[in-house]
């Protein structure tokens, strides 16, 4: 199980502006030098952050990007789900009458996917942006 690239460069990106968020608008430019990220994949991704109200574009000789919310209020999840992403231990579907990987049964490992899965999920719900430029 791995996080998908997207997700944890936002991560990066979004601790980078909290971390930097009283000297106002941050270009993504400066994040990519910073984060070591490329600038076109960071457009990419702020465009959908932007779609979801996680993210501001500021325009101007001054501007760049603010947090649409304190960082306090911005859970990891959050941002996850922006990206249509998501962390996913199993291979089937909690709910689906099909069982794991096409057969009529769940597999007999399923309870501990799922297990580890709910407590996965349950972390980056708990989780938000400040825990990551306080510690």
């Amino acid at each position: 199980m791995r996080l998908n690239t997207k997700s944890r460069y936002a991560v990066m990106a979004l601790a980078d502006m909290a971390s930097l968020r009283a000297i106002g608008p941050i270009s993504l430019r400066d994040i990519s030098l910073r984060q070591g990220i490329s600038l076109q994949y960071l457009e990419q991704i702020f465009l959908k952050l932007k779609q979801h109200n996680i993210v501001k574009s500021i325009r101007g000789s001054n501007g760049g990007y603010i947090l649409s919310k304190h960082p306090n209020n911005l859970k990891l999840s959050e941002i996850f789900l922006a990206l249509n992403e998501s962390v996913k231990t199993i291979g089937c579907e909690r709910d689906s009458k099909k069982g794991c990987n096409g057969r009529s049964a769940k597999c007999i490992t399923h309870n501990l996917w799922d297990e580890l899965d709910l407590h996965i999920n349950d972390f980056f719900e708990n989780k938000k942006l400040e825990d990551l430029i306080t510690n």
